[in-house]
C-alpha cells in the first residue's frame, strides 16, 4: 500500500509490502509440474513470489509455454530523471519470460535465468497505469529454454521487449 501526501507537500512517501516467504520444502515445492505450480499461484491457492509485491505483479493467464501478467508502476519505481527505472522493466520481463519457461517444465525440474536482453522503446511513468507483459517460449530444450516477451500499455503500445535464455535445472541422478 502506498501513501501519498497532498501535491506540493515536502513529506516523504512510504510503501508497505506484504508477502509470504516461499516454502523451504523443495521436495513439496517441486512435486507439481511448472504449469501446475503457476496455475496454483494464479488462482491464489499458492503464495505469489515475494518480488510480486514490490511491483504489483499479478497473473492474467498461464498456459504451456505462455504467460501474461500485469504490473503497477508507481513513483517508488522512479529513477533520478522522473520515469520508471529500467530495473522495473527488466524485472517484469524476466518474470514473464521465466514463467513462460517454467510452465513447460515437468515436476522436479527448475530453471534460472542465464541471460536477459531488454530493449526500452517508450518510457513508463506512474501515469502510464497498469502495464501488461506477455511472455512466450520460442524453444524449450533439455538444458536450455528460450523465451521472448513484451510490455504494453493499456492502449496496446509496446513499451519494451526482451529475449531470455534460461538454464533448465534437472535433479542429479541418484548414484
Amino acid at each position: 500500500m502506498m501513501t501519498t501526501p497532498e501535491q506540493g507537500a515536502t513529506e516523504g512517501r512510504s510503501r508497505t509490502l506484504h508477502y509470504q516467504v516461499p516454502g523451504k520444502d523443495k521436495q513439496a515445492l517441486f512435486a507439481r509440474s511448472g504449469l501446475e505450480q503457476l496455475r496454483a499461484v494464479a488462482a491464489g491457492e499458492a503464495p505469489a513470489p515475494p518480488i510480486s509485491s514490490h511491483i504489483g505483479l499479478e497473473f492474467v493467464s498461464v498456459t504451456e509455454g505462455d504467460a501474461v501478467m500485469t504490473a503497477e508502476p508507481d513513483e517508488s519505481h522512479y529513477n533520478p530523471i522522473g520515469s520508471v527505472h529500467g530495473g522495473f522493466f527488466a524485472t517484469v520481463l524476466d518474470s514473464v519470460c521465466g514463467c513462460a519457461v517454467h510452465s513447460t517444465l515437468p515436476a522436479g525440474v527448475g530453471y534460472t535465468s542465464l541471460e536477459l536482453k531488454v530493449s526500452f522503446l517508450r518510457p513508463i511513468t506512474a501515469e502510464t497505469g497498469t502495464v501488461t507483459a506477455h511472455g512466450w517460449v520460442t524453444r524449450a530444450g533439455r538444458s536450455a529454454a528460450f523465451a521472448e516477451a513484451d510490455i504494453r500499455d493499456s492502449e496496446g503500445r509496446i513499451l519494451a521487449t526482451a529475449s531470455s535464455t534460461c538454464l533448465v535445472v534437472r535433479p542429479e541422478p541418484a548414484p
